[in-house]
């Protein structure tokens, strides 16, 4: 195949860069029309290549991802960084340490996916204003806080308002917490889970968490399987949790019909 056929080739499939000849893969023209196909093609360029700004920058607007085949030497470029980051955050990841540590880099990559705080610089893990920001868009972003803003309410609240899940990365203090466990089961019933045990047996808390998750009964103290009211709201809201009610109440009529 000659240039101009595989130039051709290219276009239709960028992934025909892949198993080129390498004097193709040296080609900046048919580099370019290649990334711009498909981004993630940039790991098949020459190295030269990956070098090239003008190359990169091609890639990364048709897909940030394809940050991660470019040069060390342009991951610590900041221009070409925010224009991955602000696509997808997460890019971070594969920038070079001295941005990770830019505050302007990192706010670019929270605002754009919160989770994204854990590729940034331990630093920012510590401050409360980015953290807030970042559990705010994404409650996983709980997960990468810094253990003293785990036990923060208004960081966690902030959690949970995303996703009542993200209580398994709240402090174990929070966990025993009655007005966070009763926001983190509104938001989701299965964060019963993730509470104290001391909380899996309180019936106010179980009731919350079973008429938001019917199969939060799962989690449920062993005791309160056994109540009546208790498995009732959750096989109303889902029939399916008759499989975590305690055997005594399994063939109850009034139980069996609400299952259905």
């Amino acid at each position: 195949m000659n240039r101009d056929e595989f130039l051709k080739a290219v276009k239709e499939d960028p992934y025909q860069i892949e198993n080129a000849d390498e004097a193709f893969k040296k080609d900046k023209e048919i580099v370019l029309t290649a990334v711009k196909g498909n981004g993630n093609v940039l790991e098949y360029a020459h190295v030269s290549l990956k070098k090239d700004k003008d190359v990169v920058l091609a890639a990364i607007k048709e897909g940030a991802h394809a940050i991660a085949f470019a040069d060390d030497t342009l991951k610590k470029d900041k221009n070409i960084m925010l224009t991955a980051i602000k696509d997808n955050g997460d890019s971070l990841e594969h920038a070079h340490s001295s941005l990770k540590k830019d505050k302007d880099v990192v706010l670019a990559a929270i605002k754009s996916s919160g989770s994204a705080i854990e590729y940034a610089d331990a630093s920012f893990q510590k401050d409360k204003k980015i953290v807030l920001m970042a559990v705010s868009t994404s409650s996983e972003a709980l997960d990468y806080a810094d253990a003293s803003l785990k036990k923060d309410k208004e960081i966690v609240k902030a959690s949970l308002k995303q996703n009542g899940y993200s209580l398994q990365y709240a402090d174990t203090s929070l966990k025993k917490d009655k007005e966070i466990v009763s926001m983190a089961v509104q938001s989701n019933g299965n964060a019963l889970r993730f509470a104290d045990a001391s909380l899996q047996k309180n019936k106010e808390i179980v009731m919350l968490a079973v008429n938001k998750t019917g199969r939060a009964l799962e989690y449920v103290d062993k005791s309160l399987t056994k109540d009546k009211e208790v498995v009732m709201a959750a096989v109303k809201q889902d029939g399916e949790a008759l499989e975590y009610a305690d055997k005594s109440l399994k063939k109850d009529k009034d139980i069996v019909k609400a299952a259905k």
